[in-house]
């Protein structure tokens, strides 16, 4: 009976508020226990009873309780929810209504009321919903959530899309279309039909908004970049423009898209379709025979007509001579070999004076009918790629030139290289390895290109593993500025105006300098917006990636199959892989790496695992692996062929 005394809880709580309080973030771990975080140097043991108070990213305040040397936090107070709303599956016990998120930190089914149209009988266990946060338990005494949306059916094939598409709040479809979508834009533009322009693509794109044609020149080749002009059917600030702007990107998710623009629009009508004529933007470039890119490019608003509709598989095949697939006449053959000829050239000149990306092969999921996995394909950039590649590196590098000389604004993509505060320590690492660039050097953007070319010779990838952790972030700025990891002075892109907004607003910038109009300016939270529309969609990609790749390897499970994994990150936990098979990313837990009385060290400082003190694995290293565990989707456990029981 003392604990309903209420004299005992006036005295308990008198000296509750004699306790000093504190206020941080709540950390939940894998356990039912967890940390408040006061600081990047501070944090305060939560105890199990206690965390079934607050959710993981709680911002809370908590009286602090301090035995010994031991500190407990007691949560007192809500200062801000972590979540408002998240995406959970059903879960029904003995009629009672509950939704468990589909977040392993929150470990806790919620008790569930139904919102208005949902009808709480058809809700059958393992159904995906939205459910939004109606009561916290530090302002009451338990968390009730509230059923706003029915996502999916618990059987339902096309589950993993639907769910990931509604955690990042994304579009689940293309915006509406109108009946008709007159054209626009009534400037003149010069007749380009007769030019021999063709498209080289994925077989199965339907959105194609750039085109290339080449002719040999004396000292080098003429190029001719067609980018669709979306903006010819788009009025700025219009209700789709404004639409556009918030979606951002067209969202690629393996089997479907969902476009940013109608697809009558991004499939259709600013599609650079075979034998159809397309309001565009031309990029004439001149590239001398070493590979160099002549200043200025010339611009021109045009009609133009591809005559060709190529993918990168036949043209491929056709340059390395294989297969059957032959161009239609002589003169596309041609321009296919001028094409390859001049890529070499670009090739060799960014060796020499900026930077060739590493050849890492994307992985491309190949699905039934049902949405089943019945393939992972790991595709290496083969040469029609590379083609492509170049000529639009080259377009958009004509477009940094053009907007930083005339505007001094845009929308470029920066990067500035290595971090600055992380500059002393880089400097230390590379003087220990002998690496050609000086201290000062290290800012320099000819220092990060003499870096990287020097890495590229080395024997192993460790050191440039171990340079990642001191990169900075690629980003976006409106004021011209160099980016680093493609080696150039400055970047804009503006080659894919269907599929990006970003590259929307450089075309109208363009526009607006061939019609010698006032540019429109670009409000600064753009940039802000576009960054982290990006981050969305990349999240949306890996979380549907891991979906599919547990989905995968479930069947494997148990069997002697061996993968090659490489090393890209190495922490006090363990390693963590990438199953260059089928581009899964794993983790090799401490306990898997070695049993028994020898004992594993863990050196993230170094990149390196050691066993008895001696280096057993390091960042960039290549081992095999089997699949030992699968929990939920993205958490991948496998263990080292080479068992060291």
């Amino acid at each position: 009976m003392l604990q309903n005394n209420p004299l005992l809880a006036q005295l308990k709580q008198q000296l509750k508020e004699t306790l000093p309080t504190k206020e941080g973030i709540v950390r939940a771990t894998a356990k039912s226990y967890g940390f408040l975080e006061i600081s990047d140097k501070e944090s305060v043991f939560i105890a199990p009873p206690q965390m079934k108070k607050v959710l993981h990213g709680d911002r809370i305040r908590a009286v602090i309780r301090t035995e010994g040397e031991k500190s407990q936090a007691e949560p007192e107070a809500l200062l801000e929810s972590a979540i408002s709303s998240f995406v959970g599956q059903i879960k029904r016990q003995k009629n009672k209504l509950s939704v468990e998120a589909a977040n392993p930190l929150l470990r806790d089914a919620f008790k569930a009321t139904v919102a208005e149209g949902i009808n709480a009988a058809e809700l059958q266990n393992g159904d995906w919903v939205i459910a939004t946060l109606s009561q916290h338990a530090l302002s009451a005494e338990s968390f009730i959530v509230t059923i706003t949306e029915l996502v999916a059916k618990a059987d339902d094939p096309e589950a993993p899309w639907w769910v990931v598409l509604a955690r990042h709040e994304l579009p689940k479809r293309a915006p509406d279309a109108h009946q008709q979508w007159p054209l626009l834009d009534t400037q003149p533009r010069t007749d380009f039909t007769t030019i021999p322009f063709l498209t080289i693509d994925n077989a199965s794109t339907q959105d194609m908004d750039d085109a290339i044609s080449v002719r040999a020149e004396a000292d080098g080749w003429q190029l001719q970049v067609a980018v669709a002009d979306p903006d010819a059917y788009i009025a700025a600030g219009s209700a789709l423009d404004q639409q556009a702007q918030q979606r951002a990107f067209t969202t690629y998710l393996p089997g479907r898209n969902i476009p940013m623009l109608p697809r009558e629009l991004a499939d259709d009508l600013c599609s650079l379709q075979q034998g159809v004529k397309r309001p565009a933007i031309v990029a004439t470039m001149h590239i001398t025979t070493d590979g160099a890119l002549q200043s200025p490019a010339e611009f021109t608003l045009a009609w133009i007509c591809s005559q060709a509709r190529l993918n990168y598989q036949q043209v491929s095949d056709f340059l390395e001579q294989q297969g059957d697939w032959q161009p239609d006449n002589s003169d596309m053959a041609e321009q296919l070999q001028q094409l390859h000829l001049l890529t070499q050239a670009r090739q060799q000149w960014r060796q020499q004076h900026a930077i060739v990306f590493q050849d890492k092969p994307d992985y491309r999921f190949e699905l039934d009918e049902a949405g089943q996995v019945v393939h992972i394909h790991a595709e290496h950039r083969r040469i029609a790629n590379q083609m492509v590649e170049e000529a639009m590196i080259a377009a958009n590098q004509a477009c940094g030139d053009l907007l930083a000389n005339r505007l001094g604004f845009g929308l470029f993509n920066v990067h500035q290289g290595f971090d600055s505060n992380k500059l002393s320590a880089l400097a230390e690492l590379l003087q220990q390895h002998a690496a050609p660039v000086a201290h000062e050097e290290l800012a320099e953007l000819s220092g990060y290109c003499q870096l990287r070319r020097w890495l590229t010779q080395q024997d192993t990838r460790y050191l440039e593993s171990r340079l990642r952790r001191f990169q900075a972030y690629a980003g976006m700025s409106i004021t011209p500025a160099p980016h680093f990891g493609m080696g150039l002075t400055q970047y804009a892109t503006w080659t894919s105006p269907i599929r990006k907004y970003g590259d929307l607003v450089n075309q109208r910038l363009l526009k607006a300098i061939l019609q010698q109009q006032p540019a429109p300016e670009i409000p600064e939270q753009l940039t802000q917006h576009l960054a982290d529309q990006r981050k969305v969609q990349r999240k949306a990609e890996r979380d549907i990636a891991d979906w599919l790749y547990h989905l995968y390897l479930q069947p494997q499970l148990g069997a002697a199959q061996a993968f090659t994994a490489e090393i890209f990150d190495i922490n006090r936990a363990g390693i963590r892989v990438r199953l260059l098979e089928n581009g899964a990313a794993a983790f090799i837990p401490a306990s898997l790496i070695a049993q028994g009385s020898e004992t594993v060290k863990l050196n993230w400082e170094e990149g390196r695992c050691y066993l008895a003190e001696q280096a057993l694995y390091e960042l960039g290293q290549q081992l095999q692996v089997q699949l030992h565990e699968l929990n939920e989707p993205g958490n991948i456990l496998v263990k080292p062929l080479q068992s060291t029981e």
